[in-house]
């Protein structure tokens, strides 16, 4: 892992938001899913984390955000805990991986990543966390890759286009579209692996 991605060990972050803006809008809920390589040189789902978090006072939360992605902040029953402590734990996961995987740091990939780091990053901010393990800008976007690699830019249409199973009574939860961005992730560099050591082998053939 660590020669493939020049360092960087990518780890797939979801949030899920009351709004589309990271500096005055809660950030609602947070997931994230480590991607390793197995024994069989395949890019695979790792460790996934998810956690429910308490909006941060005077955030701002539009109705309209709580339609889409259905979360009540305040119920009762809520399980829900600080950015601070979200995103500790997060991190936690992040640099043993980072270690573990000999990388020098995360990139975040997302669905339209630069939305979910700037949540990140805001939240980071707001926390005073000092040790963030992600790269502050850099990130890579499976809506670009799957428009690149499938044709498809929306999450849903990508997955299904990568001959993957996708359930709409799911979506919109920060842990699902977390762990199904990982899974197209890994679809298109797995094809693009093999795609790229069968363009070498025939290759290195043809110059024999």
């Amino acid at each position: 892992m660590g020669g493939r991605f020049r360092g960087f060990l990518p780890v797939v972050i979801d949030v899920e938001t009351g709004g589309f803006n990271s500096a005055t809008d809660a950030l609602l809920e947070i997931a994230a899913v480590l991607v390793e390589y197995d024994d069989s040189g395949q890019l695979v789902l790792s460790q996934s984390t998810s956690y429910h978090v308490q909006p941060f006072t005077g955030a701002n939360i539009e109705p309209a955000s709580l339609a889409v992605n259905g979360i009540d902040p305040h119920h009762p029953l809520r399980p829900s805990i600080t950015e601070h402590d979200a995103l500790s734990r997060i991190f936690t996961d992040v640099r043993a991986a980072v270690k573990r995987n000999g990388c020098n740091r995360a990139v975040l990939v997302g669905h339209n990543a630069h939305f979910d780091l700037g949540f990140v990053n805001a939240a980071v901010a707001r926390s005073g966390i000092k040790r963030n393990p992600f790269h502050p800008f850099s990130c890579f976007d499976t809506a670009t890759l799957g428009g690149v690699a499938l044709g498809q830019t929306v999450l849903k249409k990508a997955v299904e286009a990568a001959g993957l199973d996708w359930s709409d009574d799911r979506a919109h939860s920060a842990s699902y579209d977390t762990e199904q961005t990982a899974r197209l992730f890994c679809t298109v560099v797995n094809r693009f692996d093999a795609w790229a050591n069968r363009d070498s082998s025939s290759r290195g053939s043809s110059d024999l």
